[in-house]
């Protein structure tokens, strides 16, 4: 059998890291959009599949549902076999479901084939947390992981960008084939050009029982819960809520939140590669970050209008997003590179039903109260839950920056 691990020279190693990174984010990105193209396309799948505006929920819920299940599977599964392998495998076998999902021919059938979507796509996040962290040293793992992890902003663009322009000239089917098919191609071509890092014998990962009894994972989770709970439930909820709750087009509804995730996209990296020059950790600046994103969240609830919403995005999309690269870069150093396929896998898994509960509970408290303010409020308790679950994490301690030799 060929052996795809290496063991590059100093600049090989530069050089491939960088080309491992765009890999990586280009997967993750591919996979962003295809759990995205549900919410542009749920209208006339609906119609098309006799689902009503009620049941449509039921998609994007089965999606999550397989999502969750195999974040915790795959990082485990790239722990033992190799992340290359099942990122590669998960990017096509989720853009095969794609295709498929084109072609259902009911409900039923639909909601059926976006669980194994779902089920197939969650496994590229943690082997690439586990290539990144292997190809990159701890001091410079802000900046990549705030390039790898601006994917899931990037999908949510570029699916509300292309998607309805699909729908106009052709149908919503065409979108999830052709998005499936490229997410298919690119996984041949990740299969062909990443390469593991030569390291430590693979490991057996750990019950999932004792990573989650890891106290400080176990808080980054928590932390990860509360933060997605706050933008994704932002993500869901703030188009309907401005169009019901202030008369806002749906247009310019839709125009705040681009704005929201541009803002996120274009800070991820930003961020990351701050904390790795200051070398000063990355807790604190997390914890502040989700303090900000809850008084943005609260600020956006007693706005009105369209103008004074397109002003509040920006800041609320650099809060919303700019805590998950630093969450990300503090996993591989507390569980160690080993084993950081399974503790990015387990801990992503539980800050996604952060995005799972989220949905349901400011649905209700709106069609309760019939207040805007209120559902806002609401989406502020999470991130100011996870500041304070992260606030109690140890920090792992950083390794020092390389110092120049004297001549």
């Amino acid at each position: 059998m060929r052996d795809y691990s290496v063991s590059p020279s100093v600049e090989e190693r530069s050089r491939r890291r960088w080309v491992v990174l765009l890999l990586c984010w280009a997967s993750l990105t591919m996979t962003s959009v295809d759990r995205s193209t549900w919410g542009p396309a749920s209208l006339q799948a609906g119609e098309a599949l006799g689902v009503s505006l009620a049941g449509l929920g039921a998609f994007a819920t089965a999606y999550y549902v397989g999502y969750v299940l195999s974040n915790i599977g795959g990082g485990m599964l790239g722990d033992r076999i190799g992340s290359r392998v099942v990122l590669s495998g998960s990017l096509f076998t989720a853009g095969g479901f794609m295709v498929a999902f084109g072609y259902v021919p009911s409900a039923g059938a639909g909601i059926a084939v976006q669980a194994l979507i779902g089920l197939c796509a969650g496994a590229d996040f943690a082997a690439g947390v586990k290539l990144i962290a292997s190809w990159f040293p701890d001091r410079e793992r802000g900046l990549a992981m705030g390039v790898f992890t601006m994917a899931s902003s990037l999908g949510t663009m570029i699916a509300n960008m292309v998607v309805p322009r699909l729908i106009q000239v052709y149908d919503w089917r065409t979108s999830y084939h052709l998005f499936g098919v490229v997410s298919m191609v690119l996984a041949l071509v990740c299969l062909a050009l990443l390469r593991e890092r030569r390291g430590p014998a693979p490991v057996r990962p750990p019950p999932l029982r004792d990573l989650l009894r890891r106290r400080d994972l176990l808080l980054i989770g928590l932390a990860g819960f509360g933060g997605l709970w706050g933008t994704y439930g932002f993500v869901v909820w703030s188009n309907t809520l401005m169009v019901t709750g202030h008369g806002i087009d749906p247009v310019a509804a839709g125009t705040v939140v681009v704005v929201f995730a541009a803002a996120g996209a274009a800070g991820k990296p930003v961020i990351g590669l701050a904390t790795d020059l200051a070398g000063r950790g990355r807790k604190r600046p997390a914890v502040a970050v989700m303090i900000a994103f809850a008084g943005c969240l609260l600020v956006f609830g007693g706005l009105e209008t369209q103008p004074a919403f397109l002003a509040m995005a920006a800041f609320a999309g650099l809060g919303a997003y700019l805590y998950t690269p630093l969450l990300v870069a503090m996993v591989p150093s507390l569980s160690g590179t080993a084993l950081a396929g399974s503790a990015a896998g387990a801990m992503n898994a539980l800050a996604q039903l952060g995005s799972v509960a989220v949905p349901v509970v400011v649905g209700a408290v709106y069609q309760m109260s019939g207040s805007f303010t209120a559902a806002f409020s609401t989406l502020a308790a999470g991130p100011l839950a996870g500041a304070v679950a992260l606030s109690f994490v140890r920090e792992a301690a950083r390794s020092p920056r390389p110092q120049p030799a004297e001549t």
